[in-house]
């Protein structure tokens, strides 16, 4: 017997596979087989084969199923109810289109079987990366980059060819500090230094703190627009206009383009490159770390250093380009991440123009609506018309006591998956709400109930909320020492 116990009221618990253990119990049963047969020693080096494994779990079928189905009711998701983590977008995504990427003729579909066999899922890229080349203004997209940092990367490297075709590769990159976290990250993945430059006042990049840092040896300005203080770049034309002045490119990170979609187009704004999030705002489930997609938009002049191979069109048919000498090269093995493709063409053929204006207005409404409902029980750094998110503080709870941490767990007792939480860091002990374009205002009103009881708490019964979460199966844990001395390996007990 073990001290497992399998059941709260109606919520299943369950412990570790290797507590159900039990020497000679299998979950396989497998025929005789009717071909000839090799040993593994045979195949591969003996060097890495084992005899055994140690501590490997021998449990039944029935137990393997029980307990990864158990486990799989611990799950939170956009599926289970309201998630409104703030800048990666957790919306609700169509189910039909995930049905759609899974179509035998598209799933099935191999990366060798070459052009002439391949029309239908290389038209299918033609004319996905034509979308998205309108949605953003640009002249051209690849659709190679399997994420949206594998985009920024893209992106920067076109940046740093386009210079050195020119003569000089230049060394630094400005990066305001409301730009998403990567955004430094991958200018110095890059070769370049980045420089960084203060927000104003009202939560955007200014242009004059810009123009002091503009000089002809700054490749560009890569910036996060709507920004992650959910605010859009109003200057973005002024920026564009002293960064183009100088030689230099603008780059922006298109993660937030939930918010202005169907609304604004990057390019006609001075944008030269800019990624899309297939992941976050074109209907892949975006969590845990993949599947991803970050497509990559170039104005004209910059078409030439696109990674290989192109998908183009021909008198013949669909065809990958291979003969382009200034690119940058290969980014990925093959061509993309096919299957997020296939959600977001379906996706955007099903919502056609009007449809994605309106979840871009959606999104916004949606935040609005939360920043002004709540903006008097919980401090506002920014008390002006958002995007597609809305960014708070602890600051009034922080005089009780109370602070950010704990209004996020106290949330988890209403059934909700907290906001992001302690970012962007430009707002202290931030609190970042991201509706999105699914929620309804039901949820969204709950959601608010919810937020302004925890305040209410927070002055009448502080400790209530520093305590909680009180009704989830497990109280709250040393995060801090789950990340700094995690464990990684189990081993039986003597």
């Amino acid at each position: 017997m073990t001290d497992m116990k399998y059941m709260e009221g109606l919520v299943q618990e369950e412990g570790l596979v290797f507590d159900r253990s039990r020497t000679g119990k299998t979950a396989y049963s497998l025929p005789k087989p009717d071909v000839p047969t090799r040993a593994v020693a045979d195949i591969l080096p003996g060097k890495l084969l084992r005899e055994t494994i140690e501590g490997f779990p021998e449990v039944s079928e029935v137990d393997v199923i029980r307990h990864f189905t158990r486990l799989s009711t611990w799950n939170y998701g956009v599926d289970t109810g309201f998630y409104p983590l703030g800048s990666c977008t957790m919306k609700y995504n169509p189910k039909v289109n995930e049905d759609l990427s899974r179509l035998p003729g598209l799933a099935l579909s191999h990366p060798y079987q070459g052009c002439v066999l391949s029309q239908g899922a290389l038209r299918l890229m033609f004319e996905l990366a034509q979308f998205l080349a309108e949605i953003g203004g640009m002249a051209k997209v690849t659709l190679a980059p399997a994420a949206g940092a594998h985009g920024e990367l893209t992106g920067t490297a076109i940046v740093r060819a386009h210079h050195t075709k020119n003569g000089n590769p230049r060394s630094k990159i400005i990066v305001p500090d409301s730009a998403h976290g990567t955004n430094p990250a991958t200018t110095s993945t890059c070769g370049y230094q980045p420089i960084e430059v203060k927000s104003n006042e009202h939560g955007c990049t200014d242009a004059h703190a810009v123009a002091a840092v503009m000089t002809e040896d700054v490749a560009g300005i890569m910036i996060t627009n709507p920004n992650t203080v959910g605010i859009f770049e109003e200057n973005i034309c002024e920026i564009a206009e002293i960064v183009h002045a100088k030689g230099g490119l603008v780059y922006c990170d298109g993660a937030n383009l939930n918010a202005v979609m169907g609304m604004a187009r990057f390019g006609d704004m001075g944008v030269d490159v800019m990624h899309y999030n297939l992941h976050k705002t074109f209907s892949t489930p975006h969590g845990g770390g993949g599947p991803g997609s970050g497509p990559v938009g170039v104005v004209e002049k910059l078409i030439p250093f696109l990674p290989i191979p192109r998908v183009e069109k021909g008198p013949d048919g669909f065809y990958l380009d291979y003969d382009l000498p200034d690119s940058i090269g290969r980014v990925v093995s093959f061509y993309g991440n096919f299957g997020v493709m296939v959600k977001a063409y379906c996706w955007i053929r099903s919502m056609g123009p009007d449809g994605i204006k309106a979840a871009a207005e959606n999104a916004v409404v949606n935040a609005n609506y939360i920043r002004t409902r709540l903006k008097k029980r919980y401090q506002l750094p920014y008390d002006r018309l958002c995007k597609h998110e809305c960014v708070f503080s602890d600051a009034n709870q922080q005089a009780h006591g109370v602070s950010t941490m704990d209004i996020a767990k106290r949330l988890m007792d209403f059934g909700m998956h907290p906001p992001t939480n302690y970012f962007p860091l430009i707002v202290h002990h931030a609190i970042m709400v991201e509706p999105t374009e699914s929620e309804g205002k039901a949820s969204i009103d709950e959601y608010i109930d919810a937020m302004i009881q925890i305040a209410d708490e927070a002055e009448t019964d502080p400790e209530l909320v520093r305590s909680a979460p009180h009704k989830t199966k497990r109280s709250r844990l040393d995060e801090v020492r789950a990340a700094r001395r995690p464990i990684l390996r189990w081993r039986r007990q003597p």
